[in-house]
C-alpha cells in the first residue's frame, strides 16, 4: 500500500482529531440559564452559539467580552462542543507563590491564600456578610483602624478594657438620668 493511498485513508481522521479542541474568543455570556452558555468565536472567525461552559462544582464566573477559551468538540464533531475552561489574561494575578490560591475579579478584589495566611483585599468597595444567626471567630485578635458602629448590644464577657480601664468594674459619677453614679458590674 503506498503513503499515498494510507494518507488518503486517514485524512478524515486527521481532520475530526484536529477539530477535537479549538482555542478563540468569548463573544457574550448567558448566566441565566442553569448551566451557562457563550456565544464563542474560533479560529478563523469561525462563530458558534448557545457553547455549554462547564464549570466547577461551586464556581461560576461571567467572563468578559474577549476573555480566552478551550472549547472541545467530542468525536471531531464541531456542532456540538463544551467550553472547558476559560481565562483572561488581561485580569490575572502574577507573581504568585508556589502552592498559593486566589480567588479575584477584574475589579482588583480578592482573596488571596498566601503562604502568610488568607489576604482579602475589597478593593475599596464594600463588604457584607448576609443571612447568618451567627458568627464566630475563634481566639483571633481584631485590629481596627478606623471607625466601629454597632447597630444592638455588646455583650462583654471576661475582662473586658479599653486600653487599661476595665470596663467591668468602671464607674461613671452622676451620669443617669436621676444624677446618679454608674455602677461596676454585680
Amino acid at each position: 500500500m503506498s503513503e499515498r493511498l494510507i494518507g488518503k485513508m486517514l485524512a478524515p481522521l486527521a481532520r475530526r482529531v484536529g477539530n477535537m479542541l479549538s482555542r478563540g474568543t468569548v463573544v457574550l455570556a448567558n448566566t441565566a440559564t442553569k448551566m451557562q452558555t457563550l456565544q464563542i468565536k474560533l479560529l478563523a472567525d469561525e462563530a458558534k452559539d448557545d457553547i455549554e461552559h462547564v464549570e466547577p462544582y461551586g464556581l461560576t464566573a461571567c467572563p468578559h467580552p474577549g476573555a480566552e477559551h478551550v472549547t472541545l468538540f467530542f468525536g471531531g464533531d464541531r456542532s456540538h462542543g463544551v467550553v472547558i475552561v476559560v481565562a483572561d489574561r488581561r485580569y490575572r494575578l502574577q507573581g504568585l507563590a508556589a502552592g498559593e490560591v486566589a480567588l479575584y475579579d477584574d475589579l482588583g478584589q480578592k482573596v488571596h491564600l498566601t503562604r502568610g495566611g488568607i489576604v482579602i483585599d475589597g478593593a475599596g468597595l464594600p463588604m457584607t456578610i448576609q443571612n447568618t444567626p451567627h458568627l464566630t471567630a475563634d481566639t483571633a485578635q481584631f485590629t481596627l483602624t478606623g471607625d466601629l458602629a454597632v447597630q444592638g448590644k455588646i455583650d462583654a464577657v471576661g475582662d473586658v478594657t479599653a486600653g487599661t480601664i476595665s470596663l467591668i468594674d468602671h464607674v461613671h459619677s452622676g451620669i443617669t438620668p436621676g444624677g446618679s453614679n454608674t455602677g461596676a458590674a454585680q
